[in-house]
């Protein structure tokens, strides 16, 4: 073959390859852009122990990608294959490919809002978990309830009523109860740091602390008044006197019907009737928010010893039984005439 025939050929074959490596970029380029130029956002859930080759395939077939072997290349090609992370997240057909990979590498997954008020019982707070999507209340209440879980997550007492801390949370689909419950707890212990020191001082345990402060809680939703009513709750308990609280009686009754009878306060049966045992119960009767635990550290100097509702949400305060006793008269018995 000529020295010329052999020049035309090696530029065919040149002219080829170039060809070749064109169309190939071409089609790379195409696979790895967005399968369409606008998109409303869907849920795509990664499943546990989903390899790369499953996540690609459903991500093609609900046609958030344009190709399943170029986002797996992709991954391959950036050492991620292996890093993908398990949730819900909200991906949308517009999206490139790398985009959707990192979004799902850096687990960046759909979260769903979840409001705990101050004063509610563990009970109350798993329904409002299942509500959310966030854990079965069956199954969620039987890890509060067990004292091994009380012990495994740092707090006192026998389980983690109290002590599943007032907030607003947002978390993700498919935690475990013990992640969930977790979550809770970790955030009581940051607010407990802060008052330790001062229960401390006080030779107060954390289970004292917590269980006065669900009382105070459920007592009053009036912010100012928390602190003169841990003032009464700890001038009875300094005089050795019972805190007859009507919350822990009713906390102590299965299925209260909302109606406090004479019967329930007279029974001793009841292990929270703080009309009949002397000091604190024997645990929390709710999850009390910051203030109801500060309070219970820095309460109001004061030399009350009683307290009667108004009937709009605020009390009357009294240092002896004969001016309590007048209040009763007064804000109760009259009312009920």
């Amino acid at each position: 073959m000529s020295r010329r025939a052999i020049a035309f050929t090696a530029g065919l074959l040149f002219v080829g390859l170039l060809g070749g490596a064109v169309v190939l970029s071409v089609g790379v380029n195409w696979a790895l852009s967005p399968a369409l130029a606008s998109a409303p956002p869907v849920i795509f859930d990664v499943q546990p122990g989903a390899s790369l080759g499953q996540v690609a395939r459903g991500l093609e077939s609900r046609g958030l990608i344009r190709s399943a072997l170029a986002f797996k290349w992709l991954a391959r090609y950036r050492e991620l294959d292996g890093a993908l992370q398990v949730g819900e997240y909200e991906l949308s057909a517009a999206q490139a490919p790398r985009e959707i990979l990192m979004q799902i590498v850096e687990g960046r997954v759909v979260v769903y809002e979840v409001v705990i008020p101050e004063g509610l019982t563990a009970a109350q707070i798993a329904l409002r978990l299942e509500a959310a999507g966030l854990a079965n209340a069956a199954a969620f209440l039987a890890f509060a309830s067990d004292a091994a879980s009380a012990e495994s997550l740092g707090v006192e007492g026998a389980s983690l009523e109290g002590y599943l801390f007032p907030e607003t949370y947002r978390l993700p689909h498919g935690l475990g109860v013990r992640e969930v419950a977790k979550v809770l707890v970790d955030q009581f212990h940051r607010v407990w740091r802060e008052i330790e020191p001062q229960a401390k001082s006080q030779e107060l345990a954390m289970l004292e602390v917590v269980t006065l402060g669900s009382i105070v809680e459920k007592e009053t939703a009036v912010p100012e008044e928390r602190p003169l009513i841990a003032s009464v709750f700890r001038n009875r308990l300094k005089r050795g006197m019972r805190l007859e609280t009507d919350p822990t009686v009713i906390y102590g009754i299965a299925d209260f019907d909302g109606n406090l009878r004479r019967r329930d306060l007279e029974d001793t049966a009841n292990p929270y009737n703080t009309y009949q045992i002397p000091g604190l119960p024997p645990g929390p009767i709710a999850s009390p928010g910051a203030d109801a635990l500060r309070a219970v550290v820095d309460p109001a100097e004061s030399e009350y010893l009683f307290f009667v509702s108004r009937n709009d949400g605020t009390h009357v305060f009294s240092k002896t039984y004969s001016e309590h006793v007048r209040a009763v008269d007064q804000y109760q018995r009259r009312r009920s005439r």
